[in-house]
This record gives C-alpha cells, structure tokens and sequence, in this order.
C-alpha cells in the first residue's frame, strides 16, 4: 500500500483516538506502539475511555477525532439514540467475534448450563428475585448477543429478567460481588472471571452471531469530509495493523502489549485466552471460544449487509414498530453511515502488506505501563 509522506498530514494537535479496554482493541493499540501511524504520517494520542457512552459523548462533542466504537453507535448517533443529533460515521470494521456470555458460580450451582434452565429457575423464583444480567451498552453487539441467547430458551429481558450497563472492565468485581448473574461482555473480561474461579462461560459470539461486526472505525462526517486525508491514512494504518493482528505468530506479542497499565491492564494468561486459542469455558465442554477476527474473511469491509443488520438489531433494541421506524430514519441512513465508498478509496493502492512483521514485545517502545 503506498503510504502519505511522513509529515505531511501533521499539525499541531495530535489526533485524539478513543478506546475501551478489552482484546479487540489489540490492533489500534499496536498500530500506535509499532509506529505504524507515525510511518504514514499521523500523530496520535490514543484515549482510553472507561464506557461506549463516553466515547460517543466524546466523539460527538468534539472531544475525540476517531475511536474504536461498538458498531451499533453511529446508527444510534443518526438516529438520535442518548445524544444530540450527530453525523458519525464508520468506513471500518475493526474486529468480529470476540464476545462471549459468561454465568456466575452460584448461577451455576443452581442448575443453569442453558437459557432454557434458566428460564425454569426465573418462574421457581418468580416474585422473590429477579436475575440480572449486564453488559457494556443495551445498545451494543453484546447486547445483542444476550438477546439472542435468551430467546433461545424463550426468556423475555424486558420482562423476565433486568439488563443492566456496566462497564465492560468491571464486570468481573460486580458478578463477584453477587450484583449480577451473568454477563456479555468482550475479552478478556469473561476470561478474567473463568480463570478466577468465579464464572461460567455459557455461549460466544462465533456460536451466536458468526462474523458479524463488533467494533468498528467511527468519525464524524465532518472530520471524514474535511480531514479526508488524515481519515484515509487512519483507515489505511489500521488495515495494516489488523493484518498483523490476525496473524497467529503476533498474537502473543499483543497480548504482552494489552496487559499494560495504559491499555487492557489485564493479565496476560486472560489476554491470550481470546487470542492464542487457550480460551477456557470453565467446565469440560468443546466447542468454538471467542475466536477474534481482525482481518480475515474481508472481515474489514462496512457492508450494506452489515449496515441492514445492525439497523434491524437496533430497531429491535429500541422496541420499534415498522411505522416509528420510518419516522425516525432519515433515508439512506444506511450508505451515509457505513461508508463503503471511502473504505474502498483509502485502500484503492492495493492490500495491506505489513513491513517489518518480525517483532517482539522487547522491540515495541515502552510508551504506557
């Protein structure tokens, strides 16, 4: 891929690039510690953001430039969902299949080993407690996840059970503490309660919802318009860092970049469970774990298949009817926010070929620990 002169897209202020902590952040962070992004000509600031409500507040409010989002949020943000109304837009998906939904202990020693147990324990109890159940957004891929589990086993979560948001890095404390049962959140954070002791991994989004986006790139319409140059070299950074993070020999490498304080601060053995294929569901059982996609499969594509698919899931989440669907769309909502047209412009040069791939994590500057 031909790259833009080193210094030519610099300014002042760096870019401000916002994140959450967790595994599918892998290849912005290494994009940023490798100094791929200086090599194209980019400075970059990285912003780690505790909740996904945060980095749309961020986004929208000027805050941040770009950020790595869950691939509901530009959709939201068109259709005035939480926020005041903003253009945002994605031109690129980051990461697919990274989630899983993981139970607590005690959820466990009660019977539960499926939605359909579940279910059989909410109408023993029925009028005494009600089960709750988090996850990052009631507006993000997992979400969407739980949903989809639930209904497997016919559990209604507006009226069966409480959905709660919690950010995705305190899920663990709160299911240790008993304030929910179970959650959907993405690594390493169901790894985290496995390899504790404390959760159950019951279900995971290669088994639930296959290849379907989970984060994707997210910037304002007016930085993709009037900063389409730094927007191409930021897309074209990370195709290349998203291919080096699929490679298996690498995942290693990132995972020791992850556990650092500034990033994931989450042990190594927990990264590398959503990354080297050591994912451990807690109790014997064979069967797909949370396997990350950062590149492979056109995985980084913003398809209208995807688009039509997100916006189905969202209208779902906010309980719209047909006509209240119309109303609220501003048509073609769906080209104007997954924007295939620039994807396809800032990698016209050709694929992504990653120069330099033999790295370890000694090689990688030390800039967060």
């Amino acid at each position: 891929m031909s790259r833009i002169k080193a210094g030519a897209l610099k300014s002042h202020e760096p870019l401000r690039i916002g994140f959450v902590p967790s595994t599918d952040s892998a290849a912005l962070i290494y994009a940023k510690e490798s100094g791929l992004f200086e090599q194209h000509g980019l400075e970059v600031e990285l912003k780690r953001e505790i909740t996904w409500s945060g980095i749309g507040d961020k986004l929208i409010n000027g805050e941040l430039d770009a950020a790595q989002a869950p691939a509901p949020l530009p959709f939201l943000a068109n259709l005035e969902v939480d926020s005041d109304p903003s253009a945002l837009v994605s031109a690129m998906v980051i990461s697919s299949q990274g989630s899983a939904i993981t139970i607590s202990q005690r959820l466990w020693g009660e019977g539960v080993q499926s939605p359909s147990d579940l279910l059989d324990l909410i109408r023993q109890g029925w009028g005494k407690r009600t089960r709750t159940f988090g996850v990052p957004s009631r507006y993000s891929t997992q979400n969407f996840l739980l949903e989809k589990w639930l209904k497997s086993g016919g559990i209604d979560s507006r009226t069966q059970i409480r959905v709660v948001a919690v950010p995705a890095e305190h899920m663990y404390a709160t299911l240790k503490l008993g304030y929910i049962d179970g959650y959907c959140a993405p690594e390493p954070w169901n790894s985290l309660a496995v390899q504790a002791g404390e959760g159950v991994c019951v279900a995971t989004s290669p088994e639930l919802l296959p290849m379907r986006p989970e984060t994707v790139l997210v910037v304002r319409q007016s930085f993709a318009t009037g900063a389409s140059a730094k927007h191409h070299a930021i897309i074209q950074v990370m195709m290349e860092s998203c291919s080096f993070a699929d490679q298996r020999e690498n995942r290693s490498v990132l995972a020791d970049i992850l556990s650092r304080s500034g990033y994931v601060n989450a042990p190594h053995s927990c990264l590398a469970a959503g990354l080297v294929g050591t994912f451990s569901f807690g109790y014997e059982r064979t069967g797909a774990g949370p396997e990350l996609i950062f590149n492979r499969n056109n995985v980084n594509k913003p398809t209208d298949e995807n688009a039509r698919w997100l916006m189905q899931q969202v209208y779902e989440a906010l309980n719209l009817d047909e006509s209240q669907r119309r109303s609220r769309e501003r048509p073609p909502i769906l080209k104007n926010v997954f924007r295939r047209d620039i994807f396809e412009r800032a990698i016209e040069a050709g694929e992504p070929k990653i120069e330099g791939s033999e790295i370890s994590a000694e090689s990688v500057p030390v800039l967060a620990r």
